[in-house]
């Protein structure tokens, strides 16, 4: 590939393992594309369990101090 663009966008990917796009692509085809796939790893902890933690953790106690709280005046 000469110049390279990226286009974002979601699907789905099937039993049978295809990738099925969420709308069109706006690229005039046929042409070759290379693809990336994100997805969640079924063995992360949701974002909340994450946040739960945090603010449960004393590691994170000195965010507590009134010397912290950049946000009131």
């Amino acid at each position: 590939m000469d110049r390279a663009r990226t286009i974002e966008t979601t699907g789905t990917v099937d039993d049978r393992r295809q990738l099925h796009l969420d709308s069109p692509l706006s690229l005039a085809g046929p042409a070759r594309v290379r693809v990336i796939v994100v997805f969640e790893d079924d063995d992360d902890f949701p974002e909340n369990e994450w946040l739960e933690a945090a603010a449960s953790n004393p590691l994170f106690d000195f965010l507590k101090h009134s010397t912290e709280d950049i946000y009131t005046a």
